[in-house]
Order: structure tokens, then C-alpha cells, then sequence
């Protein structure tokens, strides 16, 4: 009689698992930086910050704090691969105000260029436009505001954190000074998709699947960047935007 062979469960031993999160995720919050430092080197980083010949006061104050944000990933993240994650958890609370500023400084932006440009006849119709701008803050606020609850997960925690910087990098992008990518936003928005193709890379390299995070976020943001330019065009999102505009200082 022929005897049945233990069957053996996949080894799941070989993995790197979580071993290269650290480097990984450094590696990509510094790249995210670079690209928006690349997009806004002439107009703002290399024009002396807030001396760069900016249209208006709020416009300064934006740049500012989206730079300390993008400042504040890095901290973070090098706090946790230096094993200070006491530091890391001290600066959480202070960096999801910021966050809660970004979204303030983000909508006012938007309306302070509306009040600016927005009653100019197209092209471009700049309430169409600002459709871009305000769902990047939208899905900045989601994420980290999911990231924050979720803090005490930390392979959640941290991509939701990159998923949040996804969109709001088009802006940073569509700014390189290339000239298949200047002022393009579907192309920009079609750059920014490859941070989420490099995280589901890693989730596949490091478990052999793709985290619920990366999967679900990345549906979220190409479904907002692929519907935006039709919703923009509408009559409901112009009379949005008007009101918006009456947000303008």
C-alpha cells in the first residue's frame, strides 16, 4: 500500500519581512522630497524661500509648512531607523498638527489663487482646475488622518503615510523642467502612481503580498485622479469653486 507523503506548508522562513522597512521607506520619503525639491527649486528653495517673489502672503505661509512637513517624514522616519521610537511618538502629536495645517493652508491657497485668476476667461478654467489641488489636500487628509488613528500599527501606519504624499507631489512634478512634464498634470499624476508600483513591489518582495493599505490607497487615488478632470468640468464643481473663491484673502 502505497503511503501518502507529508505535504509541507510554503516556508514563509526565506522572506525579508519587515527586516528592510526602515531603508525602504527612508529611501522613498527622501525621493519624494527630491522630486518636489526638483519642481519648486527655481521658484521657491533656490529663490531664498521667503524672499522668493511669491503672489501673495499665503501662498509664502503654504510653501513653508509643506516644507516642514516634508521635513518632519524625514525626521520620523530616521528616528525609527536610530530606535528612538520614544522621540518619534512625541513628534506624531505635533506633526498631525501640522498636517491639520496643511489642510487649512492647502484649501486657502487654492481659493487665494481662485480669487486671483479664477473670474480670468479660460484658458484655463481655473475652477475646473482647482479641482486638482483641492483633492490632493483631500487625500493628504485622509491618509494622514487614517495614519494617526492608526499609529500603533506600524506597517499600516507608515503606508498610509506615503499614500498620503502620493498626490499632493503632482504639484511638485508637474513643475520639473522637462518639457514633456511641465505644467501636465496627467503626467505628473501618472509619475507620482510609480511610488505606489514601487511600495507593492516591496510588499510583494518583503511578504509575498500586497498590503491592504497599498491596494485599497492606490485604488482610492487613480479612481480621484482619472475622475477629477470630468467632475471639474461640471456646473456643481464651478459653483463649488465659487464659493471657495470667497475664501480668498
Amino acid at each position: 500500500m502505497a503511503t501518502a507523503l507529508p505535504v509541507s506548508a510554503p516556508s514563509t522562513a526565506r522572506l525579508p519581512g519587515r527586516r528592510y522597512d526602515h531603508l525602504f521607506f527612508t529611501s522613498m520619503f527622501v525621493l519624494m522630497l527630491g522630486s518636489v525639491f526638483l519642481g519648486f527649486a527655481r521658484t521657491y528653495f533656490l529663490a531664498g524661500g521667503f524672499l522668493a517673489p511669491l503672489p501673495s502672503a499665503i501662498i509664502h505661509i503654504h510653501g513653508a509648512v509643506f516644507s516642514a512637513w516634508m521635513l518632519l517624514v524625514i525626521v520620523q522616519t530616521s528616528l525609527v531607523s536610530a530606535h528612538r521610537v520614544d522621540i518619534h511618538r512625541k513628534l506624531g502629536l505635533a506633526g498631525f498638527g501640522l498636517a491639520s495645517l496643511m489642510v487649512v493652508m492647502g484649501v486657502l491657497a487654492t481659493a487665494d489663487e481662485l480669487r486671483r485668476k479664477g473670474s480670468l476667461p479660460p484658458p484655463p478654467d481655473m475652477r475646473a482646475f482647482s479641482i486638482v489641488p483641492l483633492t490632493s489636500i483631500f487625500l493628504f487628509g485622509l491618509f494622514i488622518g487614517l495614519a494617526y488613528r492608526a499609529r500603533k500599527d506600524s506597517a499600516l501606519h507608515k503606508r498610509l503615510i506615503l499614500m498620503g504624499m502620493i498626490d499632493i507631489m503632482v504639484a511638485g512634478i508637474a513643475r520639473w523642467p522637462f518639457p514633456l512634464i511641465y505644467r501636465n498634470v496627467g503626467r505628473a499624476a501618472l509619475i507620482s502612481c510609480a511610488f505606489i508600483v514601487m511600495l507593492a513591489l516591496y510588499d510583494l518582495w518583503s511578504t509575498r503580498k500586497i498590503h491592504r493599505a497599498t491596494l485599497w490607497g492606490c485604488l482610492l487615488i487613480i479612481v480621484v485622479q482619472q475622475s477629477r478632470e470630468t467632475i471639474g468640468a461640471t456646473g456643481a464643481w464651478h459653483a463649488f469653486a465659487g464659493w471657495i473663491q470667497s475664501w480668498g484673502i
